[in-house]
């Protein structure tokens, strides 16, 4: 892999605004397990987003940015792992977070 991570995650959104979104519930989702990330890169763009988790990089591309710079390429020796189905990350040390309630939709 790479001396300075333990992995990435490459994942695409359909446009910036999905992939701001993608962004944000990573955040989100980090904040409730009581981390955060080292450093953010991209968001405004929103056209390739870098999150540093420190042990992984989480790479948020839009469709075109993606196959332009074609990451998978790059490390293409190294072992890709499908993602689990509702599977939740752990932090370091800790259980999962765990999922918030859905607010129901007021009407007015």
């Amino acid at each position: 892999m790479a001396a300075f991570t333990d992995g990435f995650v490459i994942c695409t959104g359909a446009q910036r605004r999905q992939t701001q979104a993608i962004a944000d519930a990573i955040v989100e989702r980090l904040r409730a397990a009581g981390e955060r990330a080292s450093h953010i890169e991209g968001y405004d763009r929103g056209e390739w987003i870098l999150l540093d988790l420190s042990d992984v990089i989480v790479h948020v591309f839009t469709p075109e940015t993606r196959s332009f710079y074609g990451l998978e390429r790059l490390w293409g020796d190294t072992p890709r792992i499908a993602p689990t189905a509702g599977a939740r990350p752990k932090a370091a040390g800790r259980a999962a977070a765990k999922p918030r309630p859905r607010r129901e939709a007021r009407r007015t």
